[in-house]
Parts: C-alpha cells; sequence; structure tokens
C-alpha cells in the first residue's frame, strides 16, 4: 500500500463486538469525516490467540449480524461480511475500497491488541487515518489504578476507585443517515455455517431469545420499568424473572455499558427501584473488573490467577461423571436444572451458576479449565473475561475470589433460593419419580475430599 491523500477516499468501520448503531463511536467518527462509510464484520478465527466462537455464541452471532444488516440498510449502508485473518483481511478491504481512513472501538484481549496496534501501525504507515475509540467499557482498564499505579486484584475498591473518577460519558445518537459505499464484494452470512443444522439443536434458543440492537433495548426498558423495583428481593431466585438478562446483548455489544448506565441513573424511578440501582450497577461494575484482570492477565482462561493453585490435584474428569454434570443427570436437582436451562436455552440464572461451578470443582474435583470451556460453547452470553473470571472466582484461584473453603451446598441452596421448587419442576420434570437418577456423588463426603485436596494449595501458598 503506497501512501497516498485520504481526504476522500471512504471510510471503513471496522465492527467486532460493537453490534450496534447507535453510541458507536467508530462509526460516529466516520461520519464526521464525511466520506462515504464501509461498514465491515470480519469472522476471524484465523488469527493467533483468538479465542473461536462456541456454538451458541455462534448462533447468537449469525442473528445479531442479520438483525445489524437490516438497521444499516435503512440508513443507507450496506454490512460487509468477510472471515479470515485480520492482519490479512483488513488490509485487503482497504485496496478493495480505496479507503483512507479505517475506524474501530478498542478491544482489551491480549492476542486482539496485538493484532490491532500492528493493523494501526501497518495502515497509518501507508498513509491512511486509523483511530480507534472507547465504546465498550465505562472505564477502560489503564484508567483505573491503585494509588500505586497498579492494577486492582479486589473488586470493592476497584468499584469505588471507578465510581469516584466522574460519571461515563453521555451516549451517541443513533445516526438517521450515511452515505454508504454499495458494491463491495461480501461474503454471504449463510455460508459462514455459524447456525447449527444436524442436529440442530436450538429450538430452545430461539424460544428464549431475540438478538439485535431493538431487542435489547426493550429488554433494558423492561427491566428498568418492572423488574428493577423487584430487583434485590427476586435477583437470587432462579424461578422469578427478577434479572436484566442483558448479558448476551453485551457480549455482542448490541447495548453499550455507557447506554445502560444513564437510562438506570436517569430513568423515572420508584424509590425501591433506586434503591436497588446502585446494586444492578455493581453488576455492570463486576463485568468491568473482569476485563480490567483480563487486560492485565490475558491468559485468564487458561492459567490460575493465584499460582499457588497450579499444585491443586485435580482429579482427572472420570467420563461418566463429567457427561451426568453436562447433561444434567447428577441426581442433584437444582444442579441438574440448571445444566437443562443451560442446554435448552443457552443461558443459565447467575445463582445457579455458581451452585454448578461449585459442584464440578469441589463435589467432583475437576478442574474448572474444563467447566469453563464447556459454558464457553453452550452459553450464548461468555465473553472472554467475564466467563474465565467468574469460574477462577469459584474455583478460589482467581481476583478477589470465594475461598476455596465456601463450597456452596447445592440442597440448600435450593432450599433458600427455590424453596417452592418452581425453576428445579420448570427443567426437571421427572423430578420425584422413579426415572430421576440417584446422586452420583455423596455430598458430604465429596465437601471432605476437596478440602482435603485444597491443604496441597494451602502448603504450596505457605511455601
Amino acid at each position: 500500500m503506497a501512501p497516498h491523500d485520504d481526504s476522500q477516499d471512504p471510510s471503513i468501520v471496522w465492527l467486532r463486538d460493537d453490534l450496534r448503531l447507535a453510541d458507536n463511536p467508530a462509526l460516529s467518527a466516520a461520519i464526521d469525516r464525511g466520506a462515504p462509510i464501509v461498514i465491515f464484520y470480519l469472522l476471524d478465527e484465523k488469527t493467533e490467540g483468538i479465542r473461536a466462537l462456541g456454538g451458541a455464541s455462534r448462533w447468537w452471532l449469525h442473528h445479531s449480524l442479520e438483525s445489524l444488516a437490516e438497521s444499516i440498510r435503512t440508513i443507507g449502508g450496506r454490512l460487509v461480511l468477510r472471515r479470515g485473518a485480520a492482519a490479512e483481511k483488513l488490509p485487503e478491504l482497504v485496496t478493495d475500497t480505496g479507503a483512507g481512513a479505517v475506524f474501530w472501538n478498542r478491544r482489551y484481549g491480549g492476542p486482539q491488541r496485538d493484532a490491532d496496534a500492528a493493523l494501526k501501525s501497518r495502515l497509518r504507515d501507508a498513509g491512511l487515518t486509523v483511530e480507534s475509540f472507547q465504546a465498550n467499557l465505562l472505564h477502560e482498564p489503564w484508567t483505573v489504578t491503585t494509588a500505586e499505579g497498579n492494577p486492582f486484584r479486589v473488586f470493592t475498591p476497584f468499584w469505588k476507585a471507578s465510581l469516584g473518577s466522574g460519571d461515563p460519558r453521555e451516549p451517541l445518537p443513533t445516526p438517521r443517515s450515511i452515505s454508504g459505499v454499495t458494491d463491495v464484494a461480501s461474503d454471504d452470512l449463510a455460508e459462514w455455517q455459524l447456525l447449527p443444522t444436524h442436529p440442530d439443536w436450538a429450538g430452545g434458543i430461539r424460544e428464549a431469545w431475540t438478538p439485535g440492537e431493538h431487542a435489547a433495548h426493550e429488554r433494558l426498558e423492561r427491566f428498568v420499568v418492572v423488574g428493577l423495583e423487584d430487583y434485590d428481593r427476586g435477583r437470587d431466585e432462579p424461578g422469578q424473572d427478577a434479572t436484566s438478562r442483558l448479558s448476551p446483548h453485551l457480549r455482542f455489544g448490541e447495548i453499550s455499558p455507557f447506554q445502560i448506565w444513564h437510562r438506570v441513573q436517569r430513568g423515572q424511578l420508584s424509590a425501591a427501584a433506586r434503591r436497588n440501582a446502585a446494586k444492578f450497577l455493581s453488576e455492570v461494575g463486576w463485568r468491568e473488573f473482569n476485563w480490567n484482570i483480563l487486560f492485565h492477565f490475558p491468559d485468564l482462561h487458561e492459567k490460575n490467577f493465584r499460582p499457588d493453585f497450579d499444585a491443586f490435584p485435580w482429579d482427572k474428569p472420570h467420563r461418566a461423571e463429567l457427561e451426568a454434570w453436562q447433561q444434567g443427570r447428577t441426581g442433584i436437582p437444582l444442579v441438574d436444572a440448571g445444566m437443562r436451562e443451560l442446554w435448552q436455552t443457552g443461558y443459565m440464572h447467575n445463582r445457579v451458576r455458581m451452585v454448578v461451578a461449585s459442584f464440578l470443582i469441589k463435589n467432583l474435583l475437576i478442574d474448572w479449565r474444563v467447566g469453563e470451556q464447556w459454558f464457553w460453547d453452550t452459553l450464548v452470553d461468555p465473553d472472554e473475561a467475564s466467563n474465565p473470571g467468574n469460574w477462577q472466582w469459584v474455583a478460589g484461584s482467581g481476583a478477589d475470589a470465594a475461598p476455596y473453603f465456601r463450597i456452596f451446598n447445592p440442597m440448600l441452596q435450593a432450599d433458600k433460593f427455590d424453596p417452592h421448587q418452581d425453576y428445579q419442576r420448570r427443567y426437571l420434570p421427572e423430578l420425584g419419580t422413579d426415572d430421576y437418577p440417584e446422586p452420583i456423588v455423596d455430598l458430604k463426603q465429596s465437601r471432605a475430599d476437596a478440602l482435603t485436596a485444597y491443604e496441597v494449595v494451602k502448603r504450596a501458598g505457605r511455601r
């Protein structure tokens, strides 16, 4: 690519986990530049270190891209799809379009940052305008640090510092129209084969979810108007529809944390809803905390954040036990209901996520990475920070983690949070019949075994 004058050459907006038109700083910058715009999505499963999407996430991505493409058409543009390594495909698109500028919103995983930095340098050297923007985190990881300039390892002071740094910026408006470039070669989305066909296991996911920017805002509005008032009482009860269920929309950037923040803060809320708003926004803060950890610890899904856990004597997974957990056949009702919900809907209530993770890690003594990978493949909302961050939190190996010896008793959890078995019976119609299996493990004995295994980690930590 030879240097050239880019003043009227098209602008490329490279979308990643920001599949929206509103509050999209990269798109806004391209509009402000005034040249025709190419809106581009790249399915990159080739760049080294980037984790390929799991099956449920691929389903979501297909429908999110369909929705986005239609929204782009309504404002005069076209979504261009290509597949391959960014280092090859983005310069190729620059050549095909004669683009003079490229805009994107920043990513925070290690391999993604490396790829973006290399491309930014290469394209700028070729004479292009290349700019990146803050779009998907309220506070970027390098901006929230301890007094000594180090990353926080504990959530509460992290979130206090975040809140003390001022209100997040205002969301940007939805563009009414763009001057789109519509004659650029694009892949056919169907040819990417993101949807399951043999067999089609996504029926329950289709019933449970509507991907896309419009659906994301409908869900936020419904939660603020109806759900926030009872959030404190119902959020831990899986049988209640008391959580926002915004996580997959956030995962794919169909809605931004800035939009959520300002809608919750400025809504016409009841007194009860106002009290609950801070707690709900702290859950957005937990997402930010995990991204902060990933930024400084990019191998979060592969390595223990706390090195002393490298000594933990995990059992090799026994195939029968692991499959019983995956399929919801452990004989422990709350665990099984959660795993059935996951398989049917691509989602699991957060309280139950902690219970099923604790059961795998501590009652079955199976490495947290096995569970993290299963969630990565079966959830519609796993991102590369929260999914491993939450698994390591339960395991005790992560940042601000629950102590390993805090072992959830799934029977007591069910009695406390699903006392009428509404949730358990929803997903376990055979509960209470001869068809329901006996427990695959004794909870009391397996708890004792887990604490014995943890002694190895404690000794490693004292060295």
